[in-house]
């Protein structure tokens, strides 16, 4: 159920967002009907059980489901205010997701909206909670009940360093529920949670090949209101979590919390603040609470940015100190605004979805050209360059769907990538050649098992083609593109299909066997017709043909039969041989290694040429209904398709249904047809 709320400052607009419980109650009505009982609120779509915890294993101790007021006398959602402070990690892997609360904690109007104030302890308590996700373009409210997961006593994952204050735990709780179970939550990029708190748009630098004003854009970032995190790569899983001799941790998340300038013995110094959302664990060189730096720079500019030097998990490095010891950084901008300049645009956001589908649509990176063409292609129009200058900006972000709730079904983040390609006027949906003989111009900068790669660009006004796909092809999953730009990019269309090519055909010995068969009623009925096309179609030795089944045959009949008879005369019979003579000339075209079969992947080009444009979620159902296992089409299932795909037009076009030659159907009206 879709309600509204209000956004952070600066924002005019409100947002929908929706309830996420299977019954489709909001929080308040299912607080409202647990205070009306008397009752606490139990959460049905995320029980106290062990399958809530994890899917891949058993659970390793004998975990207890308890309420706050079960921990501790008097507990509290947030005290004296959400700080950093209050998330320490338990004994979940998911130090990317507690770096991402405390860049949280820094932006009050974001936090709000993220962990409503609307709930508590006292007044009106019942047992249930709620935040709020952006999840795919969407604000999700998120309610869970406050059982958390305790031994002894003692809360197992996110804890406040504060005992009775339990908020973080319950934000991690209602994460865990909206990615399937708590295991979910292990392991992850900094950004993903960002992006989830915010519905911002991310960018990654790397330290050792920066920019040359990294600082300058990490300061704006800040004071933009930006959430960032940092890491350090590791060379192997034995290096995870391993802590170096200057107190750093590798394969860890922190949050960036502060970017500042200091006067030290005449000279400006860089400093940057970075917090570990262990809670403790700190650098311990230069900067570091209690280094010899801080007694030589003014007692004010101390007091003001090293409020106190306990073992809290935050502390201060030199700039150059940063660069040699973490790998990378993750920026997630609240706008699409450049950081490494002044100027602050009004941005179009455009919003594709799409699927890679195995056997339609799943084509590949370009090293696999024979089937990258089939990938989705969306089309750009970018119209106006920026103001003085020659270029236009854009920012690409691609993004796979759902892939953290798919690990309990084996599946995880495929590895993804993107090319923009100049696109010729005439056509929307380029074919392999294009591929093979145009580079790209420009690209994201590697395929990675993320889940979202985005890349900023400039470039001349102009059309162009954007190809989101998989590293290998027939890996399948769901995708979201957002686009950001000055102007608004068009989307993708289905291209004019390309004429047939004429071919000459065996009319004449046709002819005879059709008056051999026909007999004295001079026409054909539908065990007549799969007679005749199974005896003519056997002896093309260049298709793998297995026979076409009466039903394909009533099809044929119900396709050509114009005077409604229930058979074929010759006429009828006639107009219907130049369509297959049409028709197996574009299957032998597409044929393109000549084993008799099509490739699943060119059956698009193929209906094109045929006259038929279809959508991608027909393509990607024509593909699971017809290919095989090695998502080829044999002739006889490409023939049952394509006069099946024709009834449906003509249907449609007797119903008045079809607008711009673009079929739009529902799935039960697509199982009718193909079933």
């Amino acid at each position: 159920m879709p309600y509204s709320v209000t956004l952070p400052s600066g924002s005019k607009k409100a947002a929908l967002v929706e309830s996420t419980q299977a019954d489709g109650k909001t929080f308040e009505q299912l607080r409202q009907e647990c205070l009306q009982k008397g009752k606490l609120f139990e959460d049905p779509d995320f029980p106290a059980v062990d399958d809530s915890l994890f899917y891949s294993q058993r659970v390793p101790v004998n975990f207890e489901w308890k309420r706050p007021g079960e921990i501790c006398k008097d507990p509290k959602f947030i005290t004296g205010g959400a700080t950093r402070t209050d998330i320490c990690q338990g004994q979940l892997g998911d130090c990317w997701l507690l770096a991402a609360i405390a860049s949280l904690t820094l932006h009050e109007d974001t936090l709000k909206r993220v962990v409503p104030h609307d709930q508590g302890f006292d007044r009106g308590y019942a047992g249930i909670f709620h935040f709020k996700f952006w999840q795919h373009n969407k604000w999700l409210d998120v309610v869970v009940d406050d059982r958390l997961p305790c031994v002894r006593n003692n809360l197992v994952f996110v804890h406040s360093a504060d005992q009775t204050e339990f908020w973080s735990a319950l934000l991690e709780k209602a994460y865990a529920k909206l990615n399937g179970s708590y295991e979910s939550l292990k392991g992850g990029s900094t950004m993903e949670a960002m992006e989830d708190f915010t519905g911002g748009v991310g960018e990654m630098y790397e330290t050792k090949n920066p920019p040359s004003n990294l600082f300058l854009i990490l300061k704006k970032a800040v004071e933009r209101g930006s959430m960032l995190g940092c890491s350090i790569d590791i060379t192997s899983s034995a290096e995870s979590e391993a802590q170096t001799t200057t107190g750093l941790v590798k394969g860890h998340a922190y949050s960036i919390t502060g970017v500042e300038e200091v006067n030290y013995r005449g000279a400006k110094v860089q400093l940057i603040r970075v917090r570990n959302p262990w809670g403790q664990v700190e650098w311990n060189g230069p900067w570091s609470d209690n280094s010899r730096e801080w007694n030589t720079i003014d007692s004010s500019e101390k007091t003001r940015l090293l409020h106190n030097s306990l073992d809290d998990g935050e502390f201060w490095m030199e700039f150059g100190d940063f660069k040699a010891n973490y790998d990378k950084i993750e920026i997630c901008n609240l706008t699409a605004d450049s950081l490494s300049d002044d100027v602050r645009k009004k941005w179009e956001v455009n919003l594709f979805e799409g699927n890679w589908i195995r056997g339609s649509t799943a084509g590949g990176c370009r090293n696999y050209i024979d089937t990258f063409w089939t990938n989705p292609q969306f089309k750009l129009r970018l119209d106006h360059p920026d103001d003085g200058d020659k270029l236009c900006s854009v920012i690409v972000a691609l993004m796979q769907k759902n892939r953290r709730r798919l690990r309990k079904e084996g599946l995880d983040l495929e590895t993804i990538g993107f090319a923009i390609y100049e696109a010729p006027d005439d056509q929307d949906h380029q074919g392999k050649d294009f591929f093979r003989y145009n580079a790209s111009k420009a690209r994201s900068r590697t395929y990675v098992n993320m889940r979202e790669v985005s890349e900023r660009f400039r470039m001349p006004p102009g059309n162009y083609l954007l190809v989101p796909t998989t590293f290998q092809p027939h890996h399948e999953a769901d995708f979201l593109i957002r686009i950001f730009s000055e102007n608004k990019a068009g989307a993708m269309y289905p291209p004019k299909p390309n004429p047939p090519e004429e071919e000459s055909d065996e009319e004449k010995g046709l002819r005879r066997l059709f008056e051999q068969i026909a007999g004295s009623d001079k026409a054909i009925s539908a065990r007549e017709l799969q007679h005749v096309l199974n005896n003519v179609l056997r002896r093309r030795k260049e298709v793998k043909f297995d026979g076409l089944t009466l039903n394909t045959c009533h099809s044929i009949i119900n396709l050509m039969d114009v005077d409604n008879t229930g058979m074929l005369e010759f006429e009828e019979f006639k107009v219907f041989w130049d369509k297959l003579k049409k028709w197996i000339m574009l299957f032998l075209s597409y044929d393109t290694d000549r084993s008799g079969r099509m490739s699943s992947y060119e059956l698009r080009s193929a209906l094109n040429a045929a006259g038929m444009q279809l959508n991608n979620k027909l393509l990607q159902l024509l593909g699971l209904r017809f290919a095989d296992e090695n998502f080829d089409i044999d002739f006889d299932d490409y023939l049952t398709c394509i006069v099946r795909l024709e009834n449906m037009f003509r249907v449609f076009k007797a119903l008045d249904t079809q607008k711009k030659g673009v079929i739009s159907l529902n799935m039960m009206q697509v199982k009718l047809i193909f079933y």
